[in-house]
């Protein structure tokens, strides 16, 4: 059955006139929009992490446009001073095709990155692509050292990745996962989840490169404080991180109580599937999007 993202990303026109549903977690359909929330953002002490919404191409020339679009950005980020890295989906830049055609458009990213001194986070998707990810990301990081992976806590093959990204030295960016997977690929009971997350955050503090813990649970974020302060890990020795739109209050309480936290900024027209898995993922969310239907 078609869901309401496949049938938006069927029909760009609605999409577009329907962004008013997305606007609360998405920042616009701009490079300009985007760096204003990011603006916006900064002068609250908030770092933030910028993705250019957009899944599964299929051509070379759709490739090419996001990979692109990545450098466009990574040059207006540094022109405007900002205190933001980019957020890349290797199946928006070609992995689809070839995970050749990924790498090159990828090295092309980490290229301009490097030069401006920008960190570049992997962003992980559906299981099926989680090894094919990985791959790419071992032949990037041979000679970018400044990139690293997401570790989705409730997929049942984490541990092994956290470990692997501990020996490697790669920054993890940690979170629940928000992608519907099978029982035995994921872990499904919410509880079974938060306590693999926190073994995974725990060992990722101790062990790892400067962590990103990515939750908005607050159960989770209460444990990562107390296992900081009980092990003595500095605040600047780690970050949290939260989505745009999401908790905003509870991320500018983070950063005044001294913590480092960075908020995932999407932006772009090909805005559905993101906003589908948001609508999955918090109750919440769906109160946000129909008072915003009634209050246009």
């Amino acid at each position: 059955m078609a869901t309401f993202a496949d049938v938006l990303n069927r029909r760009p026109g609605l999409q577009r006139r329907l962004f008013f549903l997305a606007r609360r977690f998405v920042a616009g359909e701009t490079v300009d929009t985007a760096l204003e929330a990011v603006d916006a953002l900064n002068a609250d002490g908030l770092s933030a992490s910028l993705d250019f919404l957009g899944e599964d191409v299929h051509s070379q020339a759709e490739a090419a446009h996001t990979t692109q679009t990545y450098l466009t950005m990574i040059e207006r980020i540094v022109a405007a001073r900002a205190d933001c890295n980019v957020s890349v989906k290797l199946s928006a830049i070609g992995q689809a095709i070839s995970e050749d055609l990924a790498l090159e458009n990828l090295v092309r990213i980490a290229e301009r990155a490097q030069a401006c001194g920008m960190f570049v986070r992997l962003d992980m998707e559906g299981s099926g692509s989680v090894d094919s990810t990985y791959r790419i990301l071992e032949r990037a990081s041979s000679s970018y050292r400044d990139i690293g992976p997401v570790v989705q806590a409730y997929l049942r093959r984490a541990p092994a990745d956290v470990e692997r990204a501990i020996d490697r030295g790669w920054r993890v960016r940690l979170c629940k996962g928000a992608y519907k997977e099978p029982a035995e690929v994921a872990l499904q009971p919410m509880p079974e989840i938060r306590d693999q997350f926190l073994e995974l955050a725990r060992a990722l503090l101790v062990r790892g490169t400067y962590p990103a813990i990515a939750t908005h649970d607050e159960r989770i974020i209460s444990a990562v404080q107390n296992f900081a302060r009980d092990k003595e890990i500095g605040q600047d020795d780690f970050e949290f991180q939260m989505l745009y739109g999401i908790r905003p209050e509870r991320q500018r309480e983070l950063r005044h109580e001294g913590y480092r936290v960075r908020i995932y900024v999407p932006f772009g027209t090909h805005w559905a599937a993101y906003f589908y898995r948001r609508m999955a993922e918090r109750k919440e969310n769906v109160f946000f999007v129909v008072r915003s239907i009634f209050s246009r």
